[in-house]
């Protein structure tokens, strides 16, 4: 079928009306398999891809820095949102399942899928490495529906704040694995000439990797982070308290703010954002203009999420999973259903967890837009082969759509137990 612009614009109306009436539908319906909108958003572009052959085909290859100024702004908004609505001071033993999951779950993880894109799916080392990076953190975009509520709602449920403070700080922490897998590519590349899918690991690259990416930035994107959040908060509620402010004008400063002067001074953004939305948040806890900023970002991020999710539809319609087998199936079932669930349990020993809560939080680490962002910016940044490429693009769109599916479905009548079991 030929596709005009016209069409397209109906289709987009069409995708956008569905993804919004459908979950509602399916739950008044009491459909056995709820319907989410990223799930109604992926079936409806795959089937956009599959019908309308003739549409530009989508290489998030050549049109990489496009996808990954996107899916950035996606992260940066959803970052922002998480920070201002986490009611929990942080603390060593208040945020004990946070560091867990931060400090253990996450190298596991990237462990864990770095070994079976090199064993299974026959990526060099340096290929497997960037792919066990962008698929390890926690999507803050997509976990939404596991994630606390507004600022101020409620008591938070342990499962629920761990999800939520998890997805805003390893977004910016599995930077450094990116890098390293970036740095290692780079050096093979300048001793060989060639692409350098292996990398090269030598102790100059590892030094400089320990000293620059992962100790500098991160504490550049901490320090810069909470220093904007606290000057912001000391503007907004002290210098010029706010009298018809547009709620857009200060979430949209707040993030675009911490995220742009953090990675000036080559920090870690992502870490600012969030840090800088917490800090914010602090500076006038209980204030009204939390819960409103909250609702601008999460209508926006919405957006985001609606337009990447059906574009990976489309893209997955047009056959981007071709270069996968049945191997790449065992690896996105494996990393789903085995590696992030058993490290995340096994993190969470000894805090003396329900055992519901701990498997919800082991079990939903959603996968989603950061992902896309960090291959994106990795393939930007990194001479890689385009049969490595897009390879790991096939493996991460199979991870994501997985994800969408079975987190879609078994997220919300799982944490619908959960709090069942605390009232």
């Amino acid at each position: 079928m030929t596709m005009s612009y016209e069409i397209f614009l109906a289709m987009l109306g069409f995708g956008v009306l569905g993804a919004a009436i459908l979950p509602a539908l399916s739950r008044s319906l009491g459909w056995a398999v709820p319907i989410s909108i990223p799930i109604a958003c992926l079936f409806g572009g795959i089937g956009v891809g599959l019908v309308f052959r003739d549409m530009p085909v989508i290489d998030p290859i050549r049109q990489g820095v496009l996808v990954q100024r996107i899916t950035e702004l996606a992260v940066i908004l959803s970052l922002t949102g998480g920070g201002l609505k986490l009611d929990r001071r942080m603390g060593w033993r208040s945020w004990a399942s946070t560091w867990r999951l931060l400090a253990l779950t996450m190298p596991l993880c990237i462990l864990g899928l770095a070994a079976l894109g090199y064993g299974l799916l026959g990526l060099p080392l340096a290929a497997a490495l960037l792919l066990g990076a962008v698929m390890a953190p926690t999507d803050p975009v997509l976990a939404a529906s596991v994630q606390v509520g507004p600022p101020g709602e409620a008591e938070e449920a342990e499962a629920r704040f761990a999800l939520t403070s998890e997805a805003g700080l390893n977004d910016g922490l599995a930077f450094p694995f990116v890098f390293l897998a970036i740095a290692a590519t780079a050096d093979r590349m300048a001793e060989t000439g060639q692409p350098g899918d292996e990398g090269s690991f030598d102790p100059p690259v590892l030094w400089e990797w320990l000293a620059y990416d992962v100790g500098w930035k991160i504490a550049a994107g901490l320090l810069m982070g909470w220093l904007i959040g606290r000057f912001l908060g000391w503007a907004v509620f002290r210098l010029a308290p706010r009298r018809g402010v547009p709620d857009a004008f200060l979430a949209l400063g707040l993030t675009l703010f911490a995220y742009s002067l953090t990675e000036m001074v080559h920090g870690y953004g992502f870490i600012a954002v969030f840090i800088a939305a917490l800090s914010f948040r602090r500076s006038e806890r209980d204030h009204a203009v939390h819960r409103d900023l909250h609702h601008f970002v999460e209508q926006t991020e919405m957006i985001f999420l609606i337009g990447v999710v059906f574009v990976t539809g489309i893209a997955i319609g047009q056959g981007i999973l071709a270069p996968l087998g049945l191997t790449g199936l065992i690896v996105a079932a494996l990393f789903l259903i085995v590696i992030r669930p058993v490290a995340g349990w096994l993190s969470l020993a000894g805090l003396g967890l329900p055992r519901g809560e701990r498997f919800a939080i082991a079990a939903l680490g959603i996968r989603g837009v950061g992902s896309m962002y960090y291959l994106a910016y990795g393939l930007n940044h990194a001479p890689y082969s385009i049969e490595s490429g897009q390879l790991l693009w096939a493996i991460v769109a199979l991870i994501v759509a997985s994800s969408v599916i079975l987190h879609g479905i078994g997220a919300p009548r799982l944490m619908a137990r959960l709090a069942e079991r605390q009232r």
